[in-house]
């Protein structure tokens, strides 16, 4: 039986293409894939975190008025267009809100109330939590990126690639904003004995909202994957997000 599972790349809510992810939505709803999985970063919870901790931007802003954006952009538009399985992975954004209550007050910490499935009200959409590392489909492993000793690379896919390595299966992964897919095949005598794929699967980021990169364009890359599962044959897609468009199955949509 045939399967068709869309991975929605790191978003980082506020600082998501409002334009690319009403798209990507209607996409979905067209599409009707088999599953949708969240690779993790769907929100950035630039405050709190340790990267501005006794700094301005420690007491600015707020969780819960992100969280209802994504609740606005998000969770609700996606599940008006689509009522099938959808799995979440927590990135290390998305964790911020928990590891710094955790560490800088750790009185007021020790419930689920700043864990994502909490904030957001996964019940109400019929958003299921996945495993830190979780078997998407045969010979393949899904992951945010940031646990599991993976090392970042600069060049798009060739983290995913270590990760397999170092897993020994195929990896799909967020975490590095990039797009790309690379395998690695290993044999003797012209035989084969496994081949092994690494796949990032970009971002929906407006990268002019992220102050922090101080004006400048990271090497990131737009768009998101698809992994056609056919048994135990998985074809990874991988889908830019180029001007203003992006194309699947011969089909163009536009924002």
């Amino acid at each position: 039986m045939s399967k068709r599972i869309v991975v929605v790349p790191d978003l980082q809510i506020p600082y998501h293409d409002r334009k690319v992810l009403k798209t990507f939505i209607d996409f979905i709803g067209d599409y009707q894939p088999s599953e949708v999985v969240m690779i993790g970063d769907v929100l950035d919870f630039p405050q709190p975190s340790r990267w501005n901790k006794d700094t301005r931007g420690e007491f600015e802003g707020s969780i819960y008025k992100d969280v209802e954006v994504a609740k606005r952009d998000l969770f609700g538009p996606l599940r008006d267009a689509y009522d099938g399985p959808v799995g979440f992975h927590e990135g290390n954004h998305d964790e911020r809100p928990r590891v710094y209550l955790d560490k800088y007050a750790p009185a007021l910490s020790g419930t689920d109330s700043f864990d994502m499935a909490s904030l957001c009200d996964f019940d109400q959409y019929g958003i299921k939590t996945l495993p830190e590392f979780h078997d998407v489909a045969p010979g393949w492993v899904s992951t945010h990126g940031h646990k599991g000793g993976i090392r970042i690379n600069q060049i798009a896919g060739n983290t995913a690639m270590g990760a397999a390595r170092k897993f020994g299966t195929s990896v799909v992964m967020g975490h590095t904003h990039r797009l790309g897919i690379i395998s690695h095949t290993s044999g003797y005598a012209g035989k084969v004995t496994s081949t092994l794929t690494g796949f990032e699967v970009g971002n929906m980021m407006d990268m002019t909202k992220a102050g922090y990169l101080k004006g400048g364009t990271a090497n990131w890359q737009r768009g998101f994957g698809i992994l056609e599962v056919d048994g135990k044959t998985v074809s990874p897609i991988a889908v830019p997000i180029i001007g203003r468009s992006f194309r699947v199955d011969g089909f163009t949509w536009r924002f």
